[in-house]
Parts: C-alpha cells; structure tokens; sequence
C-alpha cells in the first residue's frame, strides 16, 4: 500500500466508533536477563529486571483501536478477584477509550504472564476462568450491547475463547448489530464458527481455519479451498479473511471472489497482539465502508507493524505511515491541513512527545535553512514547519517572489529527515496557525527577538517557550536572488 492510500484510508477511519464485546485479559510481562542454568534442573534461571501489566485479549484490540485514531467502547466480564481490580484500574487510564465491565461474584478475571529474557518469549503462564459466564451476567452484556450500539459504526466480537461469547450471546448480538445496520467483525476461536454465522466477516487465522475446515492451509490453493469449505457452512455470513503470517492473508468476499495480499518480508520479534491490531485495523476500515480487500492490505500493514515490537503492542498513524513506500508523483503525506495537523498534535502530546514549530518562506532551500532546522529538531520530538503560501511571501517579498511555489517548496521541506509535517499558511504572521496547533516551542533564528515573535506571548501563557538558533552569516534567499540576477 502507498503512503498517500494509507494516509487517506487513516483519515476515513479517524473518530469511527466501535463497539467491542470480548475477554479481557490482564496481560502480565516479566522482563530480566537469563546468565546461567538452575542447579536443581536443566532450565535457565531468569533474573528479574521488570514487570509491567496491560490489558490483553479484546482490551488490547481496544487499544488498537484508539491508538489508530478509532473510539472503542469494550464491553466485557471480570471476575471479583485482584486481577479484575487491576483490569479496571488500567481501564480508567485509558483516556481515548470506554469500557463496560460486568462483574461476575467467584469467577476468575483471565490472566497471561509472559517471561521474556533478551527481547525473546521464554515461556507463558495462563489463568483462566472456569466454564462459560452465567445467563445473569449474558444478560447483562447485553443489555449494555444495546445501550452502545445506537452511536456504533461497527461491532467486533473477540473470542478469546474464555466462555463470554456463547452461542446465544454471539446470535444475539448479531441480530441487534443487523437491526441497527452495523457489520459485525469477528476474531473467532474453537470450533463451530456457525455460532457467528450473520456476521459480515469472520478473520481466523491459517491454524484456526485449517481447524474449523479440517483442511491444511499452507499455500495459495490450500487456503482457497478451506475458505469455501467453511464458507459453505456459513450461509449468512458476508466474507471470511485468513491471516496467514509471513505468507500474508487471503479473503473470500461477499461476491465470492477470492484476493490474496501478500506481506513484505520483516524482522519479526513478537507476535503476541498482531492479530488484535490486524482486527482493528480491518473493523475500522469497515467501519469507514472501504473495500475489504482494500481494508485487508491495510489490516496486513498495520500488523507487520506490531510484530516489529514487543509485547502486546499498539500501532499509531506514525509508525505505519513511516512503515508505507511513498508514491512517485503524490503531494508527501507529511503535508498537512491545519485541523488534520491539530489532531495529530494532540496525538502527540497524549504520548508525552514534545512538539516544536518554526516558519518561514524557505522559497530557495539552503544550508542556512537546514542549520535552523537542525537546531529545531534537537529542541524537540516532533519538528512543524510553517510555509508561507505564495500570495503570502508575495505580500512579504515582493511580485517577484516566490522563486519556487508553495506545493514545491512544502515538497522540498517534506522530504527533509529533520522535518516531521509542513503546514500551509496564507497569512503574513503565524499567530492564528500557532494558537490552533497550540506546540510546546517555537524555534526562529537568532536574528529576531524572541519576545516579538507572533505567537510568543500566547505561547508563554501556555507554559511553551521561545528558542532562538544561531545563524550562518551571509546566507538568505535574497542573496541568492542578488547573486542570480548579477550574473545574468
């Protein structure tokens, strides 16, 4: 997938609302070091630097959910122990996210410790509730299912397989979402996939399939054949999508016609919570009415993603932009709108990264200009460039000026590694552009004076700051222009 089809589906897919009903799981990670084997057996000793706790199961894919700009609501059950206290108390701190949490008196909450030594999985430890949630609690689920679902763009059902989605419940569910026009995704687990039978599409993955078929899913013809075989048993449901790891996925769609989307080669170090990213990633690109087979290139994009990292983890806009091959002729995505970069401002500062901004014309780009913006980007995580439009440096400048237009000139900064996003503006200063991206530093060279600066005064009374960066004498653009046309 291109950058610019990334970046537009990433915009269709923003503030959509979903509506997840699945096991949440307390996710534990013990991280250390392993240097030696025990004396009382052949196993290796892990000396523990670390833990660090997180929801798993279907509040990991809430996450994901979130963190690719979606608004997940999770609807789920906990039991009354330790594990449920501490489920509850990270969903609290999940800001982008809601989540319903039906208690259930003596059962346990599903826990997962993982050991990991040197960025590697050694071994993982389950705990699991046992036999299905009671029909007391069922009903409770769903009565909040209906409560959610009138604002829902899509429903998932996330079947860890630890007794929250029976057969009824799943049915249940189904029937509401079609009455309300919602397409329901579903991450499927054990056999018997008619119990989600209704649902638009049901993503198993190549094991999961080849077990639900009774078929083995190891090439292109192998997986076709497992798609239809189950398919057939599912005539209500829309579309079924396998994901097949290294090998890529595979999708029967409504009409019938099977696409296969291939995964570029990647190091892979984890991939605990791969599939719940891919969920998320394919749920809300339904949400947004996308294509499924468009909708699975993004799913696998965002997937190949998070086996990059360790642990459980999310996937921003970011990395997957920065992860996507840009078009040979399309405007650079970091190029932005002033209320698309607002948001991603305030993406950024949810993640406690810095965000510094500095303008400028920067119609003829020199070293002058790369030395200002190298000071800039070591003041901060995130670097914005204002630019002046044309009609403004013409205002500026003079009718001669611009030498460059803006689209070239935006191109040109875009492409630079010290330079995060550019944004356009069509005034003469860049107060209005500060005040609506609201950064936590504004960087401009030494020849101004900093309290004079647009945009300085409301910067301070937001407890930003004012750099000044040292200049290289002699180098502007207006010399350039001079020397050019003395030599002409």
């Amino acid at each position: 997938m291109k950058r610019e089809d990334a970046a537009a589906l990433i915009g269709l897919i923003r503030d959509k609302s979903i509506v997840c009903i699945g096991d949440v799981l307390l996710d534990e990670f013990v991280y250390g070091h392993v240097g030696r084997v025990s004396r009382e057996a052949p196993v290796p000793i892990l000396s523990e630097g670390g833990r660090r706790a997180m929801l798993g199961g279907a509040g990991n894919l809430a996450r994901n959910i979130a963190s690719l700009g979606g608004r997940p609501t999770l609807i789920s059950v906990i039991g009354d122990d330790h594990a449920g206290a501490m489920v509850e108390s990270l969903g609290t701190s999940e800001a982008q996210s809601q989540f319903v949490f039906v208690q259930e008196a003596g059962r346990f909450t599903p826990t997962k410790i993982r050991y990991v030594a040197q960025q590697q999985q050694m071994f993982c430890v389950d705990r699991n509730p046992r036999g299905d949630i009671n029909p007391e609690t069922a009903g409770n689920i769903l009565d909040a299912v209906k409560v959610q679902i009138a604002s829902a763009d899509a429903v998932i059902l996330s079947d860890y397989g630890r007794g929250l989605l029976s057969r009824d419940l799943c049915q249940a569910i189904i029937t509401l979402a079609k009455q309300h026009g919602c397409p329901v995704c579903v991450d499927p687990r054990g056999a018997d996939y008619t119990r989600y039978d209704g649902a638009y599409v049901i993503k198993p993955n190549a094991q999961e399939l080849a077990d639900e078929a009774g078929l083995p899913v190891d090439s292109d013809d192998s997986a076709i054949a497992a798609l239809h075989a189950v398919k057939a048993r599912l005539p209500e449901t829309a579309a079924l999508l396998v994901t097949r790891g290294g090998q890529g996925m595979s999708l029967l769609d409504p009409q019938g016609q099977i696409h296969h989307h291939r995964s570029k080669p990647r190091s892979v170090f984890d991939v605990s919570g791969a599939g719940d990213t891919a969920l998320a990633a394919l749920s809300l690109s339904v949400a947004a009415k996308v294509s499924l087979d468009r909708a699975m290139g993004f799913a696998d994009l965002a997937a190949g993603v998070a086996v990059g990292k360790t642990g459980t983890a999310t996937v921003s806009p970011e990395e997957i932009l920065r992860d996507t091959a840009p078009g040979a002729e399309s405007p650079d995505w970091r190029v932005m709108a002033w209320d698309d970069l607002a948001d991603q401002v305030t993406s950024w500062r949810a993640e406690g990264l810095k965000v510094g901004f500095t303008n400028g014309c920067f119609d003829i780009l020199h070293p002058g200009h790369l030395s200002v913006l190298r000071f800039a980007k070591a003041s901060c995580d995130r670097l914005i460039v204002g630019l002046n439009s044309d009609a403004s440096v013409k205002r500026l400048k003079g009718e001669e000026r611009p030498i460059n237009n803006q689209a070239t000139r935006a191109q040109m900064l875009a492409s630079l590694e010290t330079v995060d996003r550019v944004v356009i503006f069509d005034e003469e200063t860049p107060e209005d552009l500060i005040r609506t991206l609201n950064p936590h530093c504004l960087i401009k060279g030494a020849d101004y004076v900093a309290d004079d600066l647009p945009g300085a005064a409301f910067l301070k009374a937001q407890g930003g700051e004012v750099l000044l960066a040292p200049l290289e004498a002699g180098l502007s653009t207006t010399n350039i222009v001079a020397k050019i046309k003395g030599l002409t």
